[in-house]
């Protein structure tokens, strides 16, 4: 992420409580991947668990992304 963005995100998260929820969701989706990240082999169950964290994170940073664009037009 940007300065830009994580100034903002700090300026904002306390303020906005579905920013909060997002950056939130992030973070745990991030401490999944790496867990499954640092296995030496996954399972087929895992490799499928894997693709829909990384598919949650994206559209989980899609959504903060349009939340900050809302807050750098207004800035």
């Amino acid at each position: 992420m940007e300065k830009r963005d994580l100034e903002l995100i700090e300026k904002y998260i306390d303020k906005d409580i579905e920013l909060k929820r997002y950056v939130e969701e992030h973070g745990e989706l991030e401490k999944k991947l790496e867990d499954l990240n640092g296995k030496s082999y996954l399972t087929a169950d895992q490799e499928i668990e894997l693709k829909r964290l990384k598919k949650m994170k994206l559209a989980g940073r899609d959504k903060i992304e349009e939340i900050l664009k809302r807050y750098r037009q207004n800035n």
